[in-house]
């Protein structure tokens, strides 16, 4: 399984970033798909999972509100569109797999590289 996180960058507060994580190497439309993110000397996170075929959506409560996770499985692409971000978005930003849907790291079993985010205030 590999899974290509793209979309990262500079911004500045306030503005909006659309991450991608595409997902090859097993059926993606079987598995449950999730955003995590760690900034410096800080544990992972959850921010945002979407079941199977996208019927169910959960947040982290520092998100709910400004972030929307999406997929398209005709393209085997999971999506994090972040609006109205804040410095304290700052972090590396991972795509990772799961066979359930829930928000426990330990649920995850594939994880791709990470994106850089940096908001700058």
């Amino acid at each position: 399984v590999q899974l290509q996180a793209s979309g990262g960058g500079l911004v500045q507060a306030g503005g909006s970033l659309r991450l991608s994580c595409a997902a090859s190497g097993r059926t993606y439309s079987n598995y449950a798909m999730g955003w995590f993110r760690q900034a410096p000397g800080k544990e992972r996170e959850f921010v945002a999972a979407i079941s199977r075929y996208g019927g169910s959506t959960g947040y982290g409560d520092s998100v709910k509100g400004r972030f929307t996770i999406s997929r398209d499985n005709a393209k085997n692409t999971v999506y994090l569109q972040m609006n109205s971000l804040k410095p304290a978005d700052t972090a590396v930003y991972y795509c990772a797999q799961s066979s359930t849907f829930g928000w426990d790291i330990s649920q995850y079993d594939y994880w791709g590289q990470g994106t850089q985010v940096t908001v700058s205030s």
